[in-house]
């Protein structure tokens, strides 16, 4: 017992000089009570004391120790577990005598409470001493840090090596732009991970804040917002008909496109929910960031190049999908073409390609690449366009990952977004698609390019039509950043999870998109049926009445806007664009691939038709977007419903104003199509 009275009085000295200090911090009052520490000392089989001393300071009243005889308390009712305090002693009883203060209080700010992370901690400490010992890390940890340097530079010169090397060999054949942008890419985040990224940001921020600011504010402040449309439309006119005249791309045509660009905006303007609250700001830039946009995309060289590189890597994520089919089937049946090509069915094709690309994608991130590519393009709408960040995330989201995915990225936010906020959410989710249907569009031969910049312009475009058509009127939640929240309660343990998980998830899309297709085609010639036996009594039989044939009239005038071609391409695209709507963009698209229907359409009513397409602004996806959004947030399931149609006519209009500025600058058509 010596020892365990030498000890309790070394920490009752301790807990004194912790007290007075305490006391001077606090400047407590001499009626404070001192503390009092309650040693439960910890001895082995032989009576000796062993490594650890818990020592429990509480603050009480000298008159109020009472004795507890809580049954709970005795070491036969104890729970018997490996821990540092459960030692010899403790399995087989104890004689001290635990004593306990009556109304005692813990006093938070000189004395910690104790959680039940420090049960167990990983940090081992030694009363006696003082000492803290931290836990060792793995071997793994110590020696990636060791050698993370060595490795940055392994890294750093195998790219240079193979930059050269490729500089020197093939520049004139393959290229130089796209190599030269990873290399630039890989050195970059190398020479961050050293130097601080604020070396950069704060000249600019420096550039930044002594040249616009100024310039704005020599301006009147009633004068801005028309300056800025004026600088808006001027761009726009001169980006659109300043490049000279093409066979089918007149400046009759583009003129046409702008007049449609035009009627869009106003007839937005003129349903506005409320006018006197849009914010100008917002509503230029998205039509100039979709503009340029457009601009690098479709008439610079190296838009062009970056665009069909992207666009390449996607059509290569077939190829490596055909390998699996392959695989499960044989080389001769994949290859096999003697009127019976199973490569073009659409279960071995398509199907294959959406599982393997939603894989991929989960592969993505988990690792938190997509996580970063999302985050900076919310940071730059959410600085440039002025929206919430839920706004900014989702929008950003949406053309990678989907309508119904990009709403789970802000889910904590969902129940507490305004009206204006819940419709700019929808708008994003039917203004753009999702990448695992971009490449199942691209299997069916649609083209790379026009997609992948449709997908990029949706983004400021949707924001931009979306504010218009019902402007911010409430206070946002999220009105002062823009964060992609993380989703730790669906987690992967690890890659090989991620990438397993990811293939039930296409597993699934794909057999929704599968089983939507087969009811929807059958839904329409059911339709058609009916229709085509009601017209002959109408004696309309060439052509005959159908669904496409009602819809195409009714969006006569929408392919007239959009500015194809004016000689027998309008019907055509009407009834493109009313599938679209009635059914879904995939039904749209297999036409115009397939349907002999459409074989002669011009190079420019096809691009046209492709941007204009490009959503998933249809009757279909209405449905879903209430159902994902009443899911996460039931209790706005009536604000859903209620903006949910709203948000999908805008979402629709969004994919129009892509549609015309395509129009107005494309020059080069047969460079995306050739003439069928």
């Amino acid at each position: 017992m010596l020892p365990c009275l030498i000890s309790f009085a070394v920490n009752v000295v301790t807990c004194g000089c912790s007290w007075l200090s305490a006391k001077r911090r606090l400047r407590c009052t001499p009626s404070v009570n001192p503390f009092i520490g309650i040693l439960v000392a910890k001895q082995d089989e032989k009576g000796r004391r062993s490594d650890g001393v818990s020592v429990v300071i509480i603050k009480v009243q000298f008159s109020s120790v009472v004795h507890h005889v809580d049954p709970v308390l005795e070491p036969e009712n104890q729970h018997h577990h490996a821990h540092q305090h459960h030692t010899a002693f403790a399995e087989e009883g104890r004689q001290d005598e635990v004593v306990y203060s009556k109304d005692a209080g813990f006093e938070k700010g000189i004395v910690p409470e104790q959680t039940p992370l420090d049960h167990g901690s990983k940090n081992s400490n030694d009363e006696e001493s003082g000492e803290t010992f931290p836990a060792k890390r793995t071997w793994y940890r110590r020696v990636g840090k060791q050698w993370r340097h060595m490795a940055h530079a392994v890294v750093w010169l195998l790219f240079t090596g193979w930059w050269i090397a490729g500089l020197i060999l093939h520049r004139h054949d393959i290229g130089w732009l796209i190599p030269f942008l990873l290399y630039l890419a890989i050195t970059l985040r190398i020479i961050f991970f050293y130097v601080p990224i604020s070396i950069i940001s704060k000249p600019m921020h420096w550039v930044w804040d002594h040249t616009a600011p100024p310039f704005v504010r020599m301006i009147p402040e009633k004068l801005r917002t028309p300056s800025a449309a004026a600088l808006c439309i001027g761009v726009i006119i001169i980006g659109s008909f300043v490049s000279e005249e093409s066979e089918s791309n007149t400046r009759a045509n583009r003129a046409v496109s702008l007049f449609g660009m035009v009627v869009f905006i106003f007839g937005l303007w003129l349903t506005s929910r409320n006018r006197k609250k849009i914010v100008w700001h917002t509503v230029i830039v998205g039509m100039l960031s979709q503009f340029i946009i457009a601009l690098f995309v479709l008439r610079t060289t190296a838009g062009y190049d970056i665009f069909n590189f992207i666009s390449g890597l996607a059509t290569d994520l077939l190829g490596f999908a055909a390998d699996g089919v392959v695989f499960l089937t044989s080389k001769e049946f994949y290859n096999f073409d003697n009127g019976f090509a199973p490569k073009s069915f659409f279960m071995v094709s398509v199907i294959s390609a959406i599982i393997f690309f939603v894989s991929f994608v989960q592969l993505l991130y988990y690792y938190n690449i997509l996580q970063w590519f999302i985050g900076k393009f919310a940071v730059f709408f959410f600085w440039s366009m002025r929206v919430s960040g839920a706004e900014a995330v989702v929008a950003s989201a949406s053309p990678f990952i989907g309508q119904g995915e990009s709403a789970m990225l802000i889910r904590p936010f969902i129940a507490h977004l305004t009206m204006a906020e819940l419709h700019q959410v929808m708008c994003s989710g039917f203004a753009t698609i999702a990448g695992s249907v971009l490449i199942a569009y691209i299997s069916i031969g649609v083209n790379p390019q026009a997609m992948v910049s449709a997908c990029v312009m949706s983004i400021p475009a949707s924001l931009a039509v979306s504010k218009l058509r019902w402007p911010e009127e409430e206070e946002t939640l999220t009105a002062g950043r823009a964060v992609v929240p993380e989703d730790e309660d669906h987690r992967s343990a690890n890659a090989l999870h991620a990438f397993t998980s990811g293939t039930w998830l296409g597993l699934k899309i794909a057999a929704m998109i599968a089983s939507t297709l087969l009811c929807i085609i059958a839904l329409i010639g059911l339709v058609n049926g009916l229709l085509t036996w009601w017209g002959r009594y109408l004696n309309i039989n060439d052509p005959p009445l159908t669904l496409e044939l009602i819809v195409g009239y009714i969006c006569y005038p929408i392919a007239f806007l959009l500015g194809v071609s004016r000689d027998g391409d309008l019907l055509k695209v009407g009834k493109l664009i009313g599938t679209k709507l009635v059914t879904n963009e995939f039904v749209a698209y297999d036409a115009l691939q397939h349907n002999a229907e459409y074989s002669d359409l011009s190079d420019r009513s096809r691009l046209i038709v492709t941007y204009a397409l490009c959503g998933f602004a249809n009757i279909g996806s209405l449905g879903n977007q209430i159902g994902v959004l009443s899911q996460i947030a039931p209790g706005r399931s009536n604000d859903v419903s209620r903006v949910a149609f709203s948000a999908m006519v805008t979402g629709a209009i969004s994919t129009f104003t892509s549609a015309t500025v395509a129009g107005m600058l494309i020059t080069n058509e047969k460079q995306y199509f050739g003439t069928s």
